[in-house]
């Protein structure tokens, strides 16, 4: 059932509070919001709290995402000071990548990022992720003896598939082994009560942060044909990139990463299966998964929200005035259902023609790692469904269990029998 329209703030009625109910129903809000104007101030309650003015309709949004007044240098870190988290500290420079910067600083990390994120690399690890997923979907189909004979003959397609993929393949790229222990274990979704807001714990950042720095140095001293090494020898007119830029690259690519194609993996597979004309489609035509790939992350974005901008100067943006100095927030996940771009957009459709959606950003920060998570997306999607055609949820009467965060559109557990 849909939640009821948000309330205003009673200590400021021009603003709207909502709570991490909304990540049970985002698109309802966000429809709400749309219809009625498009912007406006909006506080996120919960683990992850955000204030600032959210955008929501897709014309409004792509034009967001290229305004150079809306910034991203310093946004994290008045982020910190809002929320009360702490800054700087040995971590600090991690949060300083290109992601986090404005042009020219961007421009400069862009250009030398790119010359080792090359359109090659991205294809030759094909057989990589589709020898990835065959050794995944191997010990799946073990699990799944194991746990019929135990009675359940359950298993969660996350723990056991979405999650450990793309953070191999990550690991694959930077040139080290992904199976050393402990490497996997970068998801802090879960708390006390089953609850989770899909974001890395500290302490897991910390033990990445640790292992990133040791491989750096020793790609410097022994490189590869990796991209880690191929970071560490970019050079554009003898500039280069620092041991802190290369490191909060990688670290970068580890976490934002993974998020995506988690959630894009997870998000996809659940909505075939909740959508079982979609999904004979998609088995009886294998060619349409590039399509059903563009078609989730339309549908159901991994990110609800951009990363964080701040503005420069005051930003009108449909008729509002936002004031310097404030936080803005576009939310892809909403214009990527403005009925004005896509027509009946609350349908998953895997034919329908999803580009110019915004899932991966627009302009100069539009997400360098787009060809790598669809690349995952299709091969995960294509060795799944032809391994397992009896794939269904474990239990279709239990709705599914979003991470309570207002940034990240995933699933905590998406619990699935394989036969």
């Amino acid at each position: 059932m849909p939640l009821p329209p948000p309330e205003p703030a009673a200590d400021r009625p021009e603003a709207t509070v909502v709570d991490a109910s909304v990540t049970r129903d985002p698109h309802a809000v966000y429809r709400w919001w749309r219809e009625a104007g498009g912007v406006r101030e909006v506080r996120f309650a919960g683990a992850v709290p955000l204030a600032g003015w959210v955008v929501t309709g897709h014309a409004a949004c792509r034009a967001a995402l290229a305004d150079p007044r809306l910034s991203k240098d310093g946004a994290t870190e008045a982020y910190a000071r809002y929320a009360g988290l702490p800054t700087g500290g040995p971590g600090g420079g991690l949060t300083r990548h290109m992601l986090n910067s404005d042009p020219p600083r961007h421009t400069r990390l862009r250009r030398l990022v790119q010359q080792a994120f090359t359109q090659r690399r991205v294809a030759a690890m094909r057989p990589r992720i589709e020898a990835r997923v065959t050794a995944l979907l191997d010990a799946l189909d073990k699990g799944a003896i194991a746990s019929t004979r135990e009675g359940t003959g359950e298993i969660d397609l996350i723990e056991r598939f979405a999650l450990p993929l793309p953070l191999a393949v990550i690991f694959d790229l930077l040139g080290t082994d992904p199976d050393e222990p402990g490497v996997l274990q970068v998801r802090g979704h879960t708390e006390a009560g089953g609850e989770g807001d899909g974001e890395v714990s500290v302490p897991t950042a910390e033990a990445i942060l640790d292992r990133l720095r040791a491989l750096v140095k020793q790609k410097r001293a022994r490189p590869g044909d990796d991209l880690l090494s191929a970071l560490v020898a970019a050079r554009d007119d003898g500039d280069r990139l620092t041991e802190e830029e290369v490191t909060s690259m990688a670290f970068l690519l580890v976490i934002a990463g993974h998020q995506t194609t988690v959630n894009l993996v997870a998000n996809g597979v659940h909505a075939l299966l909740t959508h079982p004309a979609q999904l004979a489609a998609v088995r009886a035509d294998a060619s349409l998964i590039p399509g059903l790939v563009e078609e989730v992350l339309r549908w159901e974005s991994p990110f609800c929200i951009a990363t964080l901008r701040y503005t420069t100067e005051p930003v009108t943006i449909e008729g509002t005035t936002i004031p310097a100095g404030e936080f803005v927030q576009i939310a892809r996940l909403a214009a990527n259902r403005d009925p004005e771009v896509f027509p009946d957009p609350d349908r998953f459709d895997v034919t329908r023609d999803a580009s110019g959606h915004l899932a991966f950003g627009h302009g100069v920060h539009h997400c360098l790692g787009a060809p790598l998570a669809r690349l995952q997306a299709e091969t995960a999607f294509t060795h799944l469904l032809r391994r397992f055609p009896a794939l269904r949820l474990a239990d279709p009467t239990t709705g599914p269990a979003w991470q309570d965060n207002p940034r990240h559109r995933g699933l905590l557990t998406l619990p699935v029998r394989l036969r």
